[in-house]
């Protein structure tokens, strides 16, 4: 008995470190945003609906800046910009986490190395427009990629608080959209 009480508080603790699975859904529109960015420690203002008049966009939430996962996410996106702006696509990524540390994450070469700009969502605000909030801690965004279309439909959502595969699921997307 006290084995399985011990498995079910287990189980809980996972649900509640989960991210909330991304309620928007493939052909929703995508909430319009304009954020505080920064790109290779410059400030300016973020807009997605400027963003789109180019091409397709990746937004990728992340928690927050310089912890494991999002450095490594990051780094994954810098090395793969590239291969998003052969396809025309605008790559963002937003948090709600750490972010007075996001003008230097944004140029640091072991995280985005100044490739591509990050946004500041204080209070998770976009975050929670997008149905991307880490569950255990609110205030901060979870792990979730979007991919939106020029006509500001939402073409992909992948949402794993594993940062290995988002850069090959989003990048899988884009490429899809030129098919």
């Amino acid at each position: 008995m006290k084995r399985h009480l011990l498995k079910l508080a287990a189980i809980g603790a996972i649900a509640l470190a989960s991210p909330s699975f991304a309620a928007l859904k493939v052909g929703t529109r995508a909430p319009d945003f304009s954020a505080p960015a920064y790109l290779a420690g410059k400030a300016f203002t973020f807009k997605l609906a400027d963003a789109l008049k180019k091409g397709p966009v990746v937004v990728y939430f992340f928690p927050a800046a310089h912890t494991a996962g999002c450095n490594l996410e990051a780094h994954l996106f810098s090395q793969a910009i590239d291969q998003f702006k052969a396809q025309d696509a605008t790559v963002i990524g937003v948090t709600a986490g750490n972010v007075d540390q996001l003008a230097d994450f944004s140029k640091e070469t072991e995280h985005c190395g100044g490739k591509f700009p990050v946004a500041a969502d204080p209070g998770a605000k976009i975050a929670g427009q997008y149905d991307a909030v880490l569950t255990l801690k609110p205030e901060w965004s979870n792990r979730t990629s979007y991919v939106i279309a020029p006509s500001g439909s939402i073409v992909h959502v992948y949402s794993d608080l594993n940062p290995n595969k988002h850069v090959k699921e989003t990048l899988d997307a884009v490429k899809a959209l030129k098919k």
